[in-house]
């Protein structure tokens, strides 16, 4: 029998995003929703061709995919949620440094204009979804999904996310997500964890921190 996905801790304490992010809503965040896609997609695969599977594949087999909208649904959920807790750190955000800025400035114009581009597909995303920093074709843009939706199975590789499920943020900012988006990317964003993806592009960065078997 293959071991089931787990719940990945956070690679910080409940607090550590404060005031940003209260505990209370990475404590919901976390131990509730994330939590939640996780068992949901260890009932849903048991005893089916996905069980045991890593996610990635799951959630490439599955996307668009009618019959198998649930398993995606909380594959990618699962995924989308490891992935994004690495997007963050206390003391983060601001301009990156390095490659990662020299990429930036090649794409966008320069820190600024990404910065506005990434800001707008948050908060312009209608309803639930993500705004994504990706590399496709060799040149980094920036996209937004809706819902469970995830840039590789598009051919994208993510190397930076930002949550705008209303559970996200509406405990601390109800309905001003553009003020959530943009204090997320001025004082949270890892730069690093962008940098080490962009790095490692043409594997999909991330899986470490999935759910491991």
């Amino acid at each position: 029998m293959a071991r089931p996905y787990t719940l990945p801790p956070l690679p910080y304490a409940e607090d550590a995003l404060a005031p940003v992010i209260s505990s209370q809503t990475l404590g919901f965040h976390h131990g509730k929703h994330h939590k939640t896609y996780v068992e949901t997609l260890n009932k849903l695969v048991a005893g089916t061709e996905f069980e045991g599977q890593p996610l990635e594949a799951i959630i490439a087999a599955t996307a668009g995919n009618a019959s198998s909208t649930a398993i995606f649904n909380n594959a990618a959920q699962s995924w989308n949620h490891a992935f994004y807790w690495q997007c963050m750190k206390a003391k983060g955000g601001g301009k990156p440094q390095g490659a990662i800025a020299a990429r930036i400035d090649a794409a966008f114009g320069s820190y600024d204009d990404f910065k506005k581009a990434f800001a707008e597909a948050a908060v312009t995303q209608f309803g639930s979804g993500w705004a994504w920093l990706v590399v496709e074709n060799d040149s980094l843009k920036v996209v937004k999904t809706g819902n469970a939706e995830v840039p590789f199975t598009k051919g994208m590789t993510p190397l930076l996310t930002i949550d705008v499920w209303e559970h996200a943020y509406y405990l601390d900012y109800q309905n001003r997500r553009a003020d959530h988006v943009n204090a997320v990317i001025d004082k949270l964003l890892n730069w690093q964890f962008a940098a080490d993806n962009l790095a490692n592009v043409g594997s999909v960065k991330g899986s470490q921190a999935a759910m491991a078997h």
